[in-house]
């Protein structure tokens, strides 16, 4: 059966663009036009993947995405006009995966879609859980547990918590994070990743007064674990 991706815009012309481009790439095809019929649509129908508007009638794309995210780990592309670097912050920082600006190449944009779907599908290796101090790491069961109490991730955050985990202290360029994301087919502002540790750091860090567990190596990029001697 083919994967089902609800493409939300107000612009008519835009939908129509997209689901051919989608249904011509072997894809199912849900499309609305308001936020509340997307959100709708989504307790309604299995869904795979979200491409989704920030400018809707109804409810905005950025309220739209928060919650989707209060409940659902569905991948979420953010598909807008609105270029501004605070957008693209807000989207990320409320869960969405991947950020496309129009105009657009309709190629791209499933290159995009398909690229997310391997993401989502990817099974881990049965290894056991990670831990560091209070800080528990399962990457069969894709759980985090900060103290005994579960943390909420993303499926980026996670991502990046666990490939940083999984070699302690080695430092890793911003650009081979993303990789890890995109499986090697990143293209992109590599700062995207700099608002997934942000948020990351917001959620695992156990107290900020002391040394971070997650470290920026600066002109680099990041490490898991405290520096020798911290």
């Amino acid at each position: 059966m083919s994967q089902r991706i609800l493409v939300v815009d107000d612009e008519q012309s835009i939908r129509t663009l997209v689901e051919y481009a989608l249904r011509d790439a072997g894809f199912q095809v849900i499309s609305v036009g308001r936020g509340d019929d997307a959100l709708a649509a989504l307790a309604r129908d299995p869904i795979d993947l979200v491409v989704l508007d920030l400018m809707l009638p109804g409810v905005d794309g950025l309220e739209v995405c928060r919650r989707i995210r209060a409940g659902n780990s569905v991948p979420i592309i953010i598909l807008s006009a609105r270029g501004e670097e605070l957008d693209k912050v807000l989207g990320l920082e409320l869960g969405a995966d991947d950020y496309v600006t129009k105009p657009f190449s309709p190629r791209e944009l499933v290159s995009r879609v398909k690229a997310n779907l391997r993401r989502a599908r990817s099974e881990p290796d049965g290894e056991a859980p990670l831990r560091m101090g209070e800080l528990e790491i399962d990457p069969v069961a894709r759980t985090v547990r900060k103290s005994g109490q579960e943390v909420a991730l993303t499926y980026s955050e996670f991502e990046i918590l666990l490939k940083l985990a999984r070699s302690p202290r080695r430092v890793f360029t911003r650009e081979e994070l993303m990789n890890h994301l995109w499986k090697g087919s990143f293209y992109g502002d590599l700062r995207s990743v700099d608002v997934h540790v942000r948020h990351l750091r917001q959620k695992v860090e156990a107290d900020p007064s002391q040394p971070l567990l997650i470290r920026t190596v600066r002109g680099v990029g990041y490490a898991f674990g405290r520096e020798e001697g911290a």
